[in-house]
């Protein structure tokens, strides 16, 4: 019995001290500010960081590949619907820290804690501050209103952004009504669908429409921007989020889960919580200007000229769960 108690505990001295003092990370993020991040947290924990980048659905795909002996130990991307397909791909296993728990709203995170938000971004309406009463504005589905018609620019329906608002809106309105929304969308585009967002914003600026669905922190770019044309753009236009009154703004995140076969998960869980304390919240705001996760924080520079938002409190999730129906009923209504 001595020798078999001897054995286990040789054995959890062994399983205890696995863990390489690294933590290998799959993200599909480009940014200057993610990179700044990695560094502090090295810098202040001693724990190396080990980085491979690429699309969503190419991270997502190598992983699977990859099954047990995948060295990924979180998977960092934007958009819920993205992390959706990464816990529908089996890749993914719940996060626990009572931390996240307490600091993430439950409308920002995973039903079964399988992944996490870490920065707000909000899908705001774009509009010609020449051309456009900010107060004649309401909510999404009025953007269906006949007096749009001809003044609305969008993206094609082939973008998450755009798909995560449907899916978003038939959680709220139902798949019926948000039909009925879309086709009246549809009559109302300036043009057809095309470019990224801040093609829509420079739309809006050149009078081509109205108005336009981005993302805020695209104009916010334009805004510190050191090129005159992008300056002069933003000037011409300005940001509404709905009012809570008309179902209030639709916010997506970027987030971050834990890899289901991951070689290091304590200094995964590790890594995700430094990701949602203050200091790392507030290089997100300022260095990418993406609305900071945690709540009653000072938002700084020119999200904070922006303005609070109310959500639509939506839980994200549902971007993932509904993103197929949101995308036949797309189709369906003509959005291409």
């Amino acid at each position: 019995m001595k020798r078999l108690l001897l054995l286990f505990a040789s054995l959890a001295f062994l399983f205890s001290c696995s863990e390489k003092n690294e933590v290998n990370i799959y993200s599909s993020r480009h940014y200057d500010t993610d990179l700044e991040l990695y560094s502090q947290f090295t810098e202040e924990t001693g724990i190396q960081i080990n980085l491979i980048e690429g699309s969503s659905d190419e991270l997502i795909e190598r992983m699977r590949n990859e099954g047990v002996n995948s060295p990924a130990d979180v998977v960092i991307t934007v958009d819920a619907g993205r992390l959706w397909r990464a816990k529908e791909a089996g890749i993914l296993q719940p996060i626990e820290s009572e931390y996240l728990k307490e600091v993430i709203p439950q409308q920002l995170r995973d039903v079964d804690d399988m992944w996490i938000g870490l920065s707000e971004r909000v899908r705001g309406i774009i509009y010609n501050k020449e051309n456009v009463d900010p107060s004649t504005l309401k909510g999404y589905l009025e953007l269906s209103d006949e007096e749009w018609a001809g003044r609305l620019c969008v993206r094609s329906s082939n973008n998450i952004y755009n798909q995560s608002l449907v899916a978003s809106l038939i959680e709220s309105h139902g798949e019926a009504r948000i039909e009925e929304w879309a086709r009246g969308l549809v009559n109302n585009f300036a043009r057809a669908p095309q470019g990224g967002d801040t093609d829509q914003i420079r739309a809006v600026a050149a009078g081509l429409c109205d108005v336009a669905l981005a993302n805020h922190y695209y104009l916010a770019r334009l805004m510190q921007s050191n090129q005159t044309q992008d300056k002069e753009v933003a000037e011409k236009v300005d940001i509404y989020f709905p009012a809570a009154e008309f179902g209030g703004a639709h916010v997506n995140i970027s987030g971050a889960g834990i890899a289901l076969h991951s070689p290091n998960r304590d200094n995964a869980v590790r890594f995700i919580e430094y990701l949602a304390m203050e200091e790392a919240q507030q290089l997100y705001s300022i260095g990418n200007n993406e609305f900071p996760i945690l709540q009653n924080m000072d938002v700084p520079g020119v999200l904070g000229e922006f303005g609070a938002f109310d959500s639509d409190a939506v839980n994200v999730s549902s971007y993932g769960a509904n993103n197929p129906l949101a995308i036949r009923l797309m189709d369906r209504a003509g959005w291409r």
